[in-house]
């Protein structure tokens, strides 16, 4: 764009528009954009320096843990800590003249907009992904070279997975490219980095988790956990609803609105690997796109004998990033400014569907921080029980609990019931009243 007092407008204006969506996004949700991580999230920021699970990493607690010596709170402090992300990588794109304008549209797509307000670790990791980006490229084209190149990448490496252990796949990717680039002059460093990473997570094995929980392996390695055909169909979904830049969720219980949720993500891809064949990427671009790809491929595979969720956006983003800025830069040098309007269609898609399904966080926060005073459990370990983990209804009484009193453990024993200190659905539904959305 070659106006920059235009480019100055549309960024501004982008950045508002972006930012309030964000705010809309958890403000109008029924329970302030939480799922059940979340409430092990909050709980371990609040427990800190005891250490509540080996689940989750460190990172995420901690940054949730720091913004609440401001005086926020746990629930207050993620979603302070997904805005700062959100700014953070604006602000390095625009400082290192890196990917500037495709940050702007890839960060207001729907769904980066619902990653950004959600009580979850991806938040946090995108920026650090983001300069990791940033340092490779660096590397890539010599600009960082010797110790400092692999001093940097097995950093941000290192940092990445005390933030999500998923970051192993971006650490084996990145020794597999060194590998398949050892004789280039970037190439080792690459497989050095990588190597570090590996050596990191072995470390971190035998100190931190095994220290704390020694049945970790045992209790989430499982072989054979999920069958190939369903794998695929979740495959499928999950990455067509990943790229599909207006709309991230698709319908559970079907219905034709879901063949044209598909079916926009899926002609996205196919443009994407159009574009990508067409217009030869350079080293730079090859190095983005093997740790996405390989990324994605990992996270098909671990799903065959590690307990996770099915592939989505939220688990995507991080991973898919990188080819979302390639994509977007390639979009700009066809179509120039009116690439733009892919976010603002995508903002515009994103309220509409808030809107429709709103609920009022601030009111079901207020009846049930109402609830806990009287109840005299607003800073005492509570116990909330579930007849079933997948049962929503029910859980989603314990994650909005868990907003207000982070302290919520989950019991799946009916005996616990007897207890003064366990709170289930029925007995807090018999005191409030929860706004709720339709779409559930």
């Amino acid at each position: 764009m070659k106006n920059p007092k235009q480019q100055k407008i549309i960024s501004i204006t982008m950045i508002i528009a972006t930012t309030v969506m964000i705010i809309l996004r958890f403000l109008l949700n029924e329970k302030g954009r939480v799922n059940p991580d979340s409430i092990r999230y909050q709980r371990f920021a609040s427990v800190l320096p005891e250490i509540d699970n080996t689940v989750t990493p460190l990172g995420y607690p901690l940054g949730i843990k720091f913004f609440t010596f401001f005086g926020f709170d746990e629930f207050w402090s993620s979603k302070l800590l997904g805005i700062l992300a959100y700014f953070f990588i604006l602000y390095f794109a625009w400082k290192k003249k890196f990917y500037f304008k495709e940050s702007l549209v890839m960060m207001a797509l729907f769904s980066y907009v619902s990653i950004f307000s959600f009580t979850m670790s991806e938040p946090m990791i995108l920026p650090f992904v983001f300069v990791f980006l940033y340092i490779s490229k660096n590397v890539i084209l010599g600009k960082i070279s010797g110790f400092k190149s692999v001093f940097w990448l097995s950093l941000f490496l290192i940092l990445l997975y005390n933030i999500r252990y998923s970051a192993l796949f971006i650490i084996s990717g990145t020794a597999v490219f060194g590998i398949l680039n050892y004789k280039k002059n970037y190439g080792k460093r690459f497989l050095f980095s990588g190597i570090i990473g590996l050596l990191f997570i072995i470390l971190y094995k035998f100190t931190f988790i095994d220290y704390f929980n020694e049945d970790y392996v045992d209790q989430w390695l499982s072989i054979g956990l999920h069958p190939t055909s369903k794998l695929l169909v979740e495959l499928f979904q999950g990455l067509t609803t990943s790229f599909n830049p207006f709309i991230h969720i698709a319908n559970p219980a079907g219905g034709m609105v879901n063949y044209a949720i598909y079916g926009i993500g899926l002609l996205n891809i196919f443009l994407i690997v159009f574009l990508f064949i067409k217009n030869k990427l350079n080293e730079t671009e090859k190095f983005f796109v093997f740790i996405s790809v390989f990324s994605i491929i990992c996270s098909y595979f671990i799903q065959y004998f590690y307990s996770v969720n099915a592939i989505d956006y939220r688990l995507m983003s991080p991973f898919i990033l990188p080819i979302w800025l390639i994509y977007f830069n390639k979009i700009f040098q066809i179509f120039g400014k009116a690439t733009y309007t892919i976010a603002v269609f995508s903002l515009l898609t994103g309220f509409a569907f808030t809107w429709l399904s709103k609920g009022n966080y601030l009111e079901n926060r207020k009846e049930i921080s109402q609830f806990l005073k009287e109840e005299k459990f607003e800073n005492k370990k509570i116990t909330f029980f579930l007849t079933d983990e997948k049962n929503l209804e029910e859980m989603q009484v314990a994650e909005l609990i868990s907003t207000v009193n982070p302290r919520v453990y989950i019991t799946f024993k009916p005996e616990d019931t007897l207890k003064n200190t366990t709170f289930w659905r029925e007995r807090v539904l018999r005191k409030i009243k929860i706004d709720k959305n339709k779409y559930q």
